[in-house]
């Protein structure tokens, strides 16, 4: 199992922090020392996954925060509690997401569930929370992505499948290649203007998580699942404690480089140890920017309103 180092006297938020990869990314930062923001939409799961931490992590230091990363509000609700604290943020664990709803939902302010939750969403929160990140020595950020974002294309012209039939994979990849984009975008934004953050990506491969069951199930009576379970399923995929380590690695290793991007090694990507990953050909740096300046838009959140182009990590 991978081991975290040491995170004394750090601040993590931790997005969808309930279940899956967001609970063991918290459990194991908190074993690791530091104090961890359990950044969640629902509040009584929340309080149930805060419970089942402490039960593994006595010690454990966590605050619960309500966030809804489908409405942006909320996140500027969340983001500015934060900023309000005056206390600096070392880990931004961007891993709250949605996949493959069964048909095209739209978040409350109207985008495409998965554009909306998975990377206009985090995008807001991100940047909402730079004035934290920067005010820490080395502030990381660590963005979730799949897989999935390999047969993802940024469709600039209709991003929010307005105009085109809603395929719910292709619109999750979009999503996926999004934020892939999203985290490379900070890393060359970081990178010019000189601070101390380091921007990062991962991915779990296939673990094991109610991600597959839950963006399925949305609109149903019944439960269904995005991906069938059977031997090769169950053989090609892991368990959610080796599928958080790729998120673990580049939120907290001291060789996760700026714009580095983590994943499985082994069996075609999708489960095994930590390695870096290639990004796919269609992360463009171009297409990097662009999508940069086309979420401000979207969302109005601004990296100009956030920080001054002089801002480093001192301040």
């Amino acid at each position: 199992m991978y081991q975290v180092s040491d995170q004394t006297n750090r601040l993590a938020v931790v997005t969808g922090a309930n279940s899956g990869t967001g609970k063991q990314a918290a459990t194991r930062l908190a074993a690791a020392g530091a104090t961890v923001v359990l950044a969640v939409r629902n509040l009584d799961k929340g309080a149930q996954a805060r419970a089942d931490i402490l039960a593994a992590v006595a010690d454990a230091r966590l605050e619960l925060r309500e966030l809804d990363l489908a409405d942006l509000s909320s996140v500027q609700r969340f983001a500015a509690d934060l900023v309000a604290d005056a206390t600096p943020i070392d880990l931004l664990v961007n891993n709250a997401g949605v996949m493959a709803p069964p048909s095209r939902m739209l978040t409350a302010d109207g985008f495409e569930l998965q554009l909306g939750t998975n990377f206009l969403g985090p995008f807001a929160l991100t940047v909402r929370l730079l004035p934290a990140l920067l005010a820490a020595p080395a502030p990381r950020v660590a963005t979730m992505a799949s897989s999935m974002a390999n047969i993802g294309r940024i469709a600039f012209e209709d991003l929010n499948w307005d105009r085109r039939r809603f395929v719910p994979y292709l619109a999750y990849g979009q999503s996926k290649l999004a934020d892939l984009l999203l985290a490379r975008q900070l890393a060359d934004i970081s990178s010019a203007r000189g601070w101390s953050l380091i921007s990062t990506a991962a991915h779990p491969g296939f673990t094991r998580t109610n991600l597959q069951s839950a963006g399925a199930s949305l609109g149903r009576s019944t439960p269904r699942r995005s991906v069938p379970e059977n031997w090769l399923t169950r053989r090609f995929s892991q368990d959610v404690s080796t599928g958080t380590e790729p998120l673990l690695y580049a939120v907290t290793d001291p060789d996760a480089a700026n714009g580095g991007y983590y994943g499985p090694g082994g069996a075609g990507g999708m489960i095994g140890a930590t390695h870096v990953v290639r990004t796919p050909r269609s992360a463009r740096r171009s297409d990097a920017e662009r999508l940069w300046h086309r979420a401000e838009e979207l969302t109005g959140v601004r990296l100009a309103d956030a920080v001054s182009p002089g801002r480093d990590a001192s301040g």
